[in-house]
């Protein structure tokens, strides 16, 4: 598990409060870990073919890329941001932000936006940064690039809008801060003319003009006694469909809210961190023990569950055609069936950790591992 108490910046953490989050911390990870599945022979029941490979540095936060058409837009550690157009794997453009990152990054496929860990947000174009502005608080949730404009969500449940040229803030919407805050990317999409977050265990509609709340869903709801049980967030990718829009909140729950009422569709119980996807008829997503679930959009019922992966740690799922594309910290990169989670093939891109869901970028799958390696795969 990963928080960080969020506390003005000159104040530093008590003695006793340090020890006693440091014992919780402890008692959620235990003394061992149980011993990963093995896996079976690869199947190879159809072909997997790498297309490119771009070098970036080493990646070791919580990096979220972007993608807008065959532009995918990524980062490494130490502030580079790289634009890669996904078809043949060229770089249109590399820039650097200046300072280390807390957070991915957000992209129409020509502006793109990052956080730094100096509280900066900073807006980049054409691999030259136009602009930075200082936060109010740190950022681990990747900005939103959408009409020009950079909407950003940042650890003290504070939203804000800026212009992309200009850099000017166009309004900003406060809430009451909770005491732990996840370094996990949130959510923080659109959705027609809705900016949808994820704030609490909540998803929430905003008025993208001015930053007004248009309704709230709640997907789960606080529990426990104290601030490491109590802490739920809404974190990684959303799977979407029309107006529907499906999340995971952090270990407690995956439900579906209909963003065009503001309605709760179902919520349903699941133990994991990482996003979801899905189809038409369908939502996936990883748990913390390595299994993989099918949920049924409609309902929430679940429709089947693999535990071929038991024990392992996955990233998200990738829904691909007739396939579900799953990273693991071994560095494997995983292909399963999207009907009952059999794997169909398997492949390692350079041996290093995957920990960051893989997307879909015109026909290409990009995969980007810990050691800054990004690969561009195509299914045949």
């Amino acid at each position: 598990m990963n928080f960080k108490r969020l506390m003005p910046e000159s104040t530093a953490l008590r003695a006793g409060s340090a020890i006693l989050l440091a014992a919780m911390l402890a008692a959620c990870s235990g003394t061992s870990k149980p011993k990963p599945a093995e896996l079976p022979a690869n199947p190879a029941l159809f072909g997997v073919r790498q297309a490119w490979s771009v070098r970036i540095p080493a990646v070791s936060f919580p990096l979220a890329t972007d993608v807008s058409g065959d532009i995918v837009t990524l980062a490494g550690s130490d502030g580079t941001v790289v634009s890669i157009d996904a078809r043949a794997g060229r770089e249109t453009w590399r820039a650097n932000a200046g300072a280390t990152l807390a957070a991915g990054v957000g992209s129409d496929g020509s502006l793109a936006a990052v956080v730094t860990t100096n509280n900066e947000l900073v807006a980049i174009e054409g691999g030259k940064v136009l602009w930075k502005q200082r936060l109010s608080a740190q950022a681990f949730t990747a900005p939103l690039v959408a009409g020009r404009r950079i909407f950003v969500q940042t650890a003290d449940r504070s939203l804000s809008a800026w212009d992309g040229q200009s850099g000017r803030r166009l309004w900003l919407q406060q809430r009451t801060a909770e005491n732990l805050v996840l370094k996990k990317s949130g959510v923080l999409v659109a959705v027609g003319d809705t900016l949808v977050s994820g704030i609490g265990g909540r998803l929430v509609g905003i008025n993208p003009a001015n930053g007004t709340s248009r309704w709230e869903a709640p997907i789960a709801a606080p529990r426990g006694t104290n601030d490491v049980e109590r802490l739920v967030d809404l974190t990684g990718s959303v799977s979407r469909a029309g107006d529907i829009v499906c999340a995971r909140a952090y270990y407690a729950n995956v439900g579906c809210v209909d963003t065009a009422r503001g309605q709760l569709l179902w919520s349903k119980p699941a133990v994991g961190a990482e996003g979801v996807s899905g189809d038409e008829g369908f939502v996936y997503g990883t748990e913390s023990d390595g299994s993989v679930v099918a949920w049924r959009r409609a309902d929430g019922e679940r429709a089947w569950q693999s535990t071929r992966f038991k024990n392992r740690v996955l990233t998200g799922p990738l829904a691909v055609g007739r396939s579900l594309v799953i990273g693991e910290s071994t560095g494997t990169l995983h292909f399963v069936s999207r009907e009952d989670g059999a794997l169909l093939n398997r492949v390692t891109p350079d041996g290093s950790a995957i920990g960051v869901t893989p997307v879909m970028a015109g026909n290409t799958v990009v995969v980007v591992t810990a050691n800054g390696g990004v690969f561009g795969y195509r299914p045949e």
